[in-house]
């Protein structure tokens, strides 16, 4: 049996030890551990793992910046957002900022060592909802214009970002667009929905069912 190198990133000890005790025995083989986001950046550049297993909420830097981190400076490393929290905006974000996968901290043992093994193969996400679902969301385009969604097709992906609560930076590493063009694909929804600002138009989108 191939075992899979990760490094394990999250800030509480208990937490580490945890996965630890739980992966034991499997084909997962833990080769450090991080308890900030500085330290998973350092360790990983190191340790060349096939996945890291990362936290969302840590101090330093918080999972999602060593998320970006990681992935411009480490690109061939998977990475698995682990989280308390089923946010879609943090799946959302996890999504454009490159993980391969977000499990909940509440996932069975299976459930985690299948996520795992899965982003070192390259497969799809394991868990079949949130991550799933909201990357198909971000990445969906209109098939046939809807005559009362007065937006082109960019102009709608770019909508369903900002009611995920995207920054413009995340929507152009999502989109692989400059931030400067979003920011004028953001002017023109708000001017064609008759709309003042980000949060009326997430609004607007929800009520269109777009979200």
């Amino acid at each position: 049996m191939m075992s899979v190198k990760v490094v394990i990133a999250d800030d509480h000890e208990v937490v580490r030890r945890g996965l630890v005790s739980l992966l034991a025995g499997s084909e997962v083989k833990i080769l450090g551990e991080a308890a900030n986001g500085d330290e998973a950046v350092k360790l990983t550049k190191k340790l060349k793992p096939d996945v890291v297993l990362l936290d969302i909420r840590m101090p330093v830097k918080d999972g999602l910046s060593t998320l970006e981190r990681i992935r411009a400076e480490v690109p061939g490393v998977r990475v698995v957002m682990l989280s308390t929290f089923d946010n879609p905006t943090y799946v959302a974000r996890a999504v454009a900022a490159g993980a391969h996968d977000y499990i909940l901290k509440g996932s069975s043992r299976a459930e985690i060592i299948s996520s795992i093994t899965g982003a070192a193969a390259g497969q799809l996400p394991a868990r079949a909802g949130e991550l799933r679902r909201v990357a198909t969301t971000m990445a969906n385009r209109v098939a046939t214009p809807d005559p009362d969604i007065p937006l082109t097709q960019r102009e709608t992906q770019v909508l369903r970002h900002m009611a995920l609560g995207l920054s413009n930076k995340e929507i152009a590493q999502s989109l692989t667009i400059s931030v400067e063009t979003v920011k004028e694909h953001v002017q023109n929804i708000l001017r064609k929905i008759a709309v003042t600002d980000r949060t009326q138009a997430a609004v607007w989108a929800v009520r269109r069912g777009l979200v």
